[in-house]
This record gives C-alpha cells, sequence and structure tokens, in this order.
C-alpha cells in the first residue's frame, strides 16, 4: 500500500506578514498532482490543518477545496486534528464527510477504532490520534497523572487492543500529532506544554508497522517506522535549511517500510544573512539572494541611519531586521531580546526570582509552584481558543 504523509499546513498562516495562502493553494495542486501520478493509495494528515482555532474564511475555502479535489481523485484520506487546530471545529460534518472517503480524526474517544483500508495483501487499519491536551484528556484515558507519555501511553493500548483482535495479517498505521524525543524543533511550532515536558519516547508507539507524526516542521525520520513529514512551507527563519517535502511510504505485505521524500514548491527561498550594513549592500556574494525572504542581522556598533530602507534597494523581499552589535558576550548594552534569547518562560521566572532575591533562586517546591501556574495558564488560553 502506498501512502503519502503529509501533515502542518497550516492554512491561513502568515510569514512576517506576507500571506502564505497563495504558496498554501500551491502546495495542494502539488498534493493533488502527485496523488494522482505517483498511484497513491491513501493520503494522511497528521494535524495542524489550520493555523488557529478559528481561520480566516479564505482558509477554509481552500481546505473545502482541497477535500473536494482529493475525494474526486478517488483517494481515501486520513486527517487528526493537531494543536493549532480545533478539533470540535475541524470534525463538524465528520460522518457525512467519511462517506465521501475523507476520514476526520479528531475525537480522542475515538482513538481505537480504525479507518479500515485494503490493498492485494489484506487489509491495513489506520488510527488516528488527535492532539491530545493531558489536562483536558485525562478523564477519558483514565490517567492518574495529565502527562504528555501518559495520555499518549494509554491511547495505544486501546490502539494494540483493537489490532490484536483483527486478523494476525492486519497491518497498522498511526497518525500521531506530537513531541516525539529525538525530533529537533524550530521556531514555528507552538509549545505545547512547559519546561520540555511534552516529549514522550518513541517506544510509545511500539507494535506498529508505521507512525506519521505532525508538530515539528523539519522532515525527519525517528526510526524507520516514525517519522515526521514536516510543514510543507516554511513558517520562520529558523527552517531555512529545511529541504520541504513530504513521505511516499510503502508498505509490503509483511508491514515492511520504505519510504522517499517528495519534494514540495519553493513561493520564494529563505536567506539568514549577517553583516554590518555596509557589507551586505556590498557583498557582491550575496548577489544569489536579492530575490529571497531576507532576515538581516546587523553587526554594527553604532546602529545605521534608515537601515530597513537602504537595505529593502537590495533586497525587496527583506522580512526581518535584527541588531546584534559585535560586542563582548556579557556586553551592558545587549538588548533584552538577545538576553531572553533561548530561555523558557519557566528560566526566565527563576531568574527573575534570583535577581529579586539577591542571587537566591527559587527552591523545588517553588520551581514546582511556578511549572504549575505556567501549565494553567497554557491550558486555560487553549480552552479559551477553542471556545471561541
Amino acid at each position: 500500500m502506498r501512502l503519502l504523509h503529509t501533515s502542518d499546513w497550516h492554512l491561513g498562516r502568515s510569514f512576517h506578514r506576507v500571506s502564505m495562502l497563495d504558496a498554501q493553494a500551491a502546495f495542494l495542486d502539488h498534493l493533488v498532482a502527485t496523488v494522482r501520478e505517483r498511484e497513491v493509495d491513501a493520503v494522511l494528515v497528521a494535524g495542524d490543518v489550520y493555523d488557529r482555532a478559528v481561520p480566516p474564511l479564505a482558509a477554509v475555502a481552500l481546505f473545502d477545496q482541497a477535500l473536494h479535489r482529493l475525494a474526486d481523485a478517488g483517494v481515501p484520506t486520513v486527517m487528526i486534528s493537531g494543536n493549532h487546530d480545533s478539533a470540535r471545529r475541524l470534525g463538524v460534518g465528520a460522518g457525512l464527510i467519511d462517506r465521501a472517503g475523507i476520514h476526520l480524526r479528531t475525537d480522542p474517544a475515538g482513538c481505537g477504532t480504525p479507518v479500515l483500508l485494503a490493498d492485494e495483501h489484506g487489509p491495513v487499519a489506520c488510527y488516528g490520534l488527535p492532539y491530545l491536551e493531558p489536562s483536558l484528556v485525562r478523564n477519558e484515558f483514565g490517567t492518574e497523572k495529565a502527562a504528555h507519555e501518559t495520555v499518549l501511553a494509554a491511547a495505544m493500548e486501546r490502539i494494540r487492543d483493537d489490532l490484536a483482535a483483527r486478523e494476525e495479517r492486519t497491518r497498522s498505521v498511526v497518525l500521531a500529532h506530537a513531541f516525539v524525543m529525538g525530533g529537533e524543533e524550530s521556531d514555528s511550532e507552538r509549545d505545547i506544554t512547559v519546561g520540555g515536558a511534552c516529549a514522550v519516547p518513541s517506544g510509545v508507539f511500539r507494535g506498529v508497522d508505521y507512525v506519521a507524526l505532525g508538530h515539528l516542521h523539519g522532515c525527519q525520520t525517528i526510526t524507520e517506522r516514525i517519522r515526521y513529514s514536516g510543514s510543507p512551507l516554511a513558517y520562520s527563519f529558523s527552517e531555512t535549511d529545511h529541504r520541504k517535502t513530504m513521505w511516499l511510504v510503502d508498505l509490503d505485505a509483511s508491514g515492511a517500510v520504505t519510504a522517499e521524500r517528495i519534494d514540495c514548491p519553493v513561493p520564494r527561498p529563505l536567506a539568514r544573512l549577517r553583516g554590518t550594513i555596509e557589507e551586505l549592500l556590498d557583498g557582491p556574494e550575496l548577489e544569489r539572494h536579492e530575490e529571497s525572504f531576507v532576515e538581516a542581522t546587523l553587526t554594527d556598533v553604532v546602529r545605521p541611519a534608515d537601515p530597513m530602507a537602504r537595505l529593502t534597494r537590495r533586497f525587496p523581499h527583506i522580512l526581518s531586521l535584527v541588531f546584534e552589535p559585535d560586542r563582548a558576550p556579557q556586553d551592558a548594552f545587549a538588548s533584552y531580546a538577545q538576553r531572553l534569547r533561548g530561555r523558557s518562560d519557566q528560566q526566565i521566572a527563576e531568574d527573575f526570582v534570583a535577581h529579586v532575591r539577591g542571587g537566591n533562586g527559587p527552591d523545588d517546591g517553588e520551581r514546582t509552584v511556578l511549572r504549575a501556574a505556567f501549565e494553567d495558564v497554557r491550558v486555560d488560553a487553549a480552552v479559551r481558543e477553542v471556545a471561541r
């Protein structure tokens, strides 16, 4: 069986205020063409279809067109909700859409009921695990602890129980939206927990022939059977070096996996440039980036006059300007953003406590309180967004 694995479309998202809707439409054209040209048997979309819980109408229209085109192609599509999606909104009409071969899996309670596909070698059970917010699904799965690993492990037990009751030759596929240990993050994913506790071990997915992951935006292989497709488009300059692709996965009669990367269209390349303003304006080696989306980091010790206007004359698609003067690492004039770069909310809060106490940071109990507070705020924000 040939599967096309994609995820993290983020329909409706902009890139530094530039609409990506045309680029997203071009990607969907490419996806449908690939389905037809490569004789795909099923499409897997591993979450974050939209960029936010209440997407703009243009994004909804684009999604609607994509569903019609996939249904017209006669190829089953299995799709789950991600942490950016409103599961309830995305799942509206799922029962009716199911009849057209578009299988929306947004309800955690249904994770043990597969979409049943088949080829000449027998059945393939395809299970959809939507994004599981631990605090909201712990009761559904009867777990004592509200943690990503705990609820995901409980959901996988349901899947394994269902699979064990099926005929022996049944192959298995799981779609999941999660942060699996070994995956490499970029700046454009929304943090799904506090303090790194979201990472789950790949062993949670034991006993499954193929796991189609979503959430991380870089295409990557965790194991031969567990893969991220990554986002089809770059959504931050941290993805400048990403090769944006989908996975074309073949499952043979025994469930063995072979996978090929299918490149996605690149609307405009990204470039991260660094140097003084004169170096960026005059450097002949930068000519190849003149039509790219550009993030320029200026290292001038003294901030130059009108830097954006001057750089735009050479790089008309410059979108981001960063100032990082070449100074000593502990320079007191370093910007607030520079001092906080790479630090989590928890670390910043702990540093603040140490600062107001004259160097004495929080003890273990206080760290636990801070962590719980950040977690409560994050979950409350997620609930409010879904309820909008």
